[in-house]
């Protein structure tokens, strides 16, 4: 019997590598493809060894901002990342920052007013609410 729940570790394993694979080479194609456009737009030619290092580079990078932007969800005790997370993965960099807050912001304004999730107000404020609105006569 623990053979069995190996083998099922040993296939899922190998069917999460095999999806991380294809992820990758899907993510070195299309960052092939951009610095391909780029380098045609701009009148220049990319040897094949720098397109290959460039894109290994890319996901590098983007796999370790997936980590960074987690973490960040993860610290601030939610499941799911937002916005937030991701602006703050930025924060080394000014006008990357300053551009994702504007991007931000424009969604934000875009979004319709009913739309918007409201705060939750906890019981502490509520009740701090309550105690001051309550006025005696």
């Amino acid at each position: 019997m623990a053979s069995d729940v190996e083998r099922g570790e040993e296939e899922e394993e190998e069917e999460e590598e095999s999806a991380s694979e294809l992820l990758r080479d899907r993510f070195r194609l299309c960052t092939i493809s951009i610095a391909e456009t780029e380098a045609k737009r701009n009148g220049m030619e990319i040897s094949q060894p720098v397109m290959a290092c460039i894109s290994d580079l890319a996901f590098k990078y983007a796999k370790q901002l997936a980590r960074d932007v987690e973490l960040f969800a993860q610290h601030a005790g939610r499941k799911s990342i937002n916005m937030e997370d991701v602006i703050l993965s930025a924060h080394r960099n000014d006008h990357l920052s300053a551009s994702l807050r504007s991007f931000s912001n424009n969604l934000k304004a875009k979004e319709p007013q009913s739309d918007r999730k409201r705060k939750k107000i906890t019981k502490k404020e509520d009740k701090a609410a309550k105690e001051v609105l309550h006025i005696d006569s």
